[in-house]
């Protein structure tokens, strides 16, 4: 709901307020952000009567206040602001002074398409839409704020228009999507940074003066730094504390800036990273922003994110595969990399289908001569020794055995090795007759040349239309380093690199738009371009190339501080792990991927029979708890080194070591609980598992899914107690071991929500040392375990 009285400017979802006002001056003065209030502008509004020494006066007429110490909706350079700007322009006469003032508002409902750029939707056009418009006399520039308010998901989305109706050129060096200002700086900043292979690492950062700032200049949003950021209180844990999230639909170089000034005011901004940017606004054009997306929670992280998810999975992803459950499919990426063909995919498209597998999915080495990632990409034509019948005939095969079909693809992208190249060497990103920096032996093609982007939906459309395929993985392994366009002056290169995330967004729009039931999948090196503008044509992204389901915990974890779990694609991979050579419990890698869209990535054909066994029944289970995982509401407890999670889902001893969630249906009449342990702490038999998302006063069946344990996993202690005696790594072990397995440990109970949330369940004990039996958890280095609940009459717990 959006009010406009006497100036004050009320946004209100059902949980928060967002208020500002009109200035006499007629600057827009920020009043608060957070909890749902009445809005009392007495109360709310600062009071300056004079300035301090060495500041400066807005101007002669309005000399009682310095904008360098007021709570604004936007600044720019000039007039006594001297912080982080929302917007720089540089104009005709070469000055930097711009002064937006307020000239209009209106409040409307519904939300239109932006004209370039993807962004939020409401399907039922209730969504308020405000309007403000500033400008700027001096130079006859016009800005327009937008605010969209999501009210049941606690969302308010902005993005800002900067139209030019001078009769000059202007250069726009900066335009934000978002600028919040808090009267004071009492909080810690979230960014998540990493790497290849090491995505979101979370990182906290206590503001108390001086700037920070989260960006990306790789030309994608990158895995160095993802556009989501939280700022919150001191203290706040997963389920106390205020916070706030914010995130960019938008795929490209992103900029997050957290300052403090010498007034301890904060000031966050969000937006079009200014580095590499500078664009040229004729009269009579315009420029539009990406669209930044904000949120509030006044119980947790929890609570916040909640927010997001319900955000993303009803006003972000769209199309077919909204709010529907994703299937479990089996890559041929780590089975077989490059060295693929049709007898070695159906043979693994055969033991997919027997385990229960839904999709299978032919990846990397299929076309040209591509037998690594030196040749090929740009030449989307089937290699005929590896499939004599093209992608159509193993396609039909595939789909006989009952699997649905998909491909991988990597449209933005040719190697020199390629046809493409040799036809088009000027569609490619580079700088002309200059050394080029590569990267994973690729070169970008210009998407911000519409040749190019017909030449991709082209090539592109040939192949999805080729056969019956359901899925599509549309990769990018590589980021920007010479940033250049032979399509555009040397005075406009500055804008080379939203150009080219513009042209992405156009290729992808119309792919989706003439392919409307495939199942496409975002992936770029892993989590490369893992963001909301992605999610806005693709409905999820691969979180990571690592597939250790230690290291996926953690990136998982925290990837769902702003992403549901709708949109995770999680695979379960072979031990050793490919990434990290670690070897891991198949019941753990499946535990953790299962969080998630759950897919397996490794050699079925090559697994003994009880590891075979052991998948088939991942994925039975997995169907039927699949809805609840994806779309219901995700409730993280702790994560190993994570400090910020003080409410621990599994108490025991080994602070750090462990890693707890819990995701319950959203009629809160079922739930899935995760505990897992790094490492095994000697003599810590007691744990207590915790739920979340139930209703108190209902009665649930309580379970564990049960285990086998093999007797290798005891080692010589199994002499202890077996009447022949078995020597380590003989022939009567590996016999001994396919024919003798150990009941793992039974939880079995009837219980009220409230006693599972509030008190938890006290686990069986865990093994130390002696005394195993089917009532002792045997918890070991890399053990995790899942728990079922499931509500029931209450008579059945009288």
């Amino acid at each position: 709901m959006i009010t406009a009285q006497n100036g004050i400017y009320k946004l209100d979802t059902d949980n928060t307020s967002y208020i500002f006002r009109e200035c006499e001056s007629g600057h827009l003065q920020h009043l608060y952000y957070g909890r749902k209030i009445h809005a009392d502008a007495q109360v709310l509004c600062e009071k300056h009567v004079s300035i301090p020494g060495n500041t400066n006066i807005y101007s002669p007429d309005f000399n009682n206040f310095s904008l360098e110490d007021m709570c604004l909706e936007m600044s720019s350079w000039g007039k006594g602001d001297i912080r982080e700007p929302f917007i720089e322009v540089s104009h005709a006469d070469g000055s930097s002074t711009s002064d937006f003032l307020f000239e209009s508002s209106k409040i409307t409902l519904g939300k239109e398409e932006s004209e370039t750029l993807p962004g939020s939707y409401d399907e039922d056009g209730n969504v308020g839409h405000l309007t403000v418009i500033l400008k700027d006399s001096n130079y006859n520039l016009k800005l327009e704020l937008h605010y969209y308010v999501y009210e049941k998901c606690n969302v308010i989305t902005r993005s800002a228009k900067f139209i030019n109706e001078s009769t000059d050129d202007v250069r726009l060096k900066r335009l934000m999507s978002m600028q919040l200002d808090f009267n004071d700086s009492d909080y810690e900043l979230s960014s998540f940074n990493g790497a290849w292979i090491r995505e979101m690492n979370r990182n906290i950062i206590s503001l108390e003066a001086g700037k920070y700032v989260n960006e990306s200049v790789t030309g994608t949003s990158s895995n160095r730094a993802n556009p989501f950021v939280m700022i919150a209180r001191h203290n706040t844990s997963e389920n106390f504390g205020e916070c706030f999230g914010f995130n960019l639909i938008y795929s490209g170089n992103h900029y997050e800036a957290a300052q403090v000034n010498s007034y301890g005011k904060l000031r966050i901004v969000t937006g079009i990273n200014p580095s590499l940017f500078s664009y040229k606004i004729s009269a009579g054009e315009s420029f539009e922003t990406a669209e930044a997306v904000m949120t509030y929670g006044y119980a947790g992280f929890n609570s916040m994110s909640h927010n997001m998810h319900d955000f993303v999975n009803n006003n972000i992803i769209r199309g077919k595969w909204k709010n529907r459950v994703r299937p479990i499919l089996l890559n041929s990426w780590e089975a077989a990399y490059f060295n693929i063909n049709e007898k070695k995919l159906l043979r693994l498209a055969k033991a997919g289908k027997e385990a229960g597998v839904e999709l299978f999915v032919m990846d990397d080495g299929w076309f040209g001569e591509r037998n690594d990632d030196t040749s090929s990409l740009g030449d989307w034509t089937p290699n005929e020794k590896k499939l004599p019948g093209g992608i159509r005939e193993i396609a039909d095969k595939i789909k006989a055995l009952g699997l649905d079909f998909g491909i991988w693809v990597e449209p933005e992208m040719v190697n020199v090795k390629s046809r493409l190249y040799e036809k088009h060497p000027e569609w490619v990103v580079d700088i002309p007759e200059k050394p080029h920096s590569e990267g994973r032996n690729q070169r970008i093609l210009d998407l911000s040349n519409t040749e190019v982007q017909d030449y991709i939906i082209e090539q592109m459309s040939n192949i999805f239309s080729s056969a019956d395929i359901s899925y599509v993985k549309w990769d990018m392994n590589r980021i920007f380093s010479d940033y250049y366009s032979k399509n555009l002056p040397p005075e406009r290169q500055g804008e080379m690199a939203h150009r080219y995330v513009c042209g992405l967004y156009h290729c992808m729009r119309e792919l989706t738009k003439r392919f409307p039931d495939i199942l496409f999948e975002g992936c770029s090196a892993g989590g490369n371009r893992f963001d909301l503008g992605i999610l806005c044509y693709f409905p999820q992204i691969w979180a990571s190339d690592n597939t250790d389901a230690l290291c996926r915990t953690q990136i998982q974890y925290n990837y769902s501080y702003g992403y549901p779990l709708s949109c995770i694609s999680a695979h379960v991979s072979a031990s050793p792990n490919h990434q990290t050579l670690r070897n891991m419990p198949l019941e753990t890698r499946f535990a953790v991927a299962a969080f998630g869209n759950l897919g397996y990535e490794f050699n079925l054909c090559d697994l003994p029979k009880d590891e075979f066994m052991a998948v088939k029944a991942q994925i039975e289970l997995y169907k039927k708890w699949r809805e609840v995982i994806q779309y219901g509401t995700f409730y993280r407890r702790e994560c190993f080194d994570n400090r910020n999670s003080r409410n621990h889902g599994v108490l025991n001893n080994g602070a750090g070591n462990n890693a707890s969630w819990c995701v319950a249906s959203k009629d809160m009449s079922k739930a899935v609980g995760f505990t897992m342990q790094k490492l095994v702490v000697p003599n810590t038999q007691f744990a207590c598992f915790f739920a979340n998302g139930l209703k108190d006063d209902a009665v649930y069946h309580f379970y564990n899914r049960r285990l086998k344990h093999n007797i290798k996993e005891f080692g010589e202690l199994v002499n202890m107690v077996s009447p022949v005696h078995i020597k380590q790594g003989s022939l009567v072990q590996e016999l001994a071991s396919k024919f003798v397995k150990l009941d793992g440990e039974t939880e079995d109970y009837t219980a009220y929500g409230d006693t599972l949330m509030y008190a938890g369940v006290k686990l069986k004990q865990s093994f130390s040392a002696t005394g195993y039996s089917e009532d002792v958890r045997l918890y070991q280095d890399f053990a995790a375990r899942l728990y079922f609940m499931e509500e029931v009459n209450a008579d059945d717990n009288a």
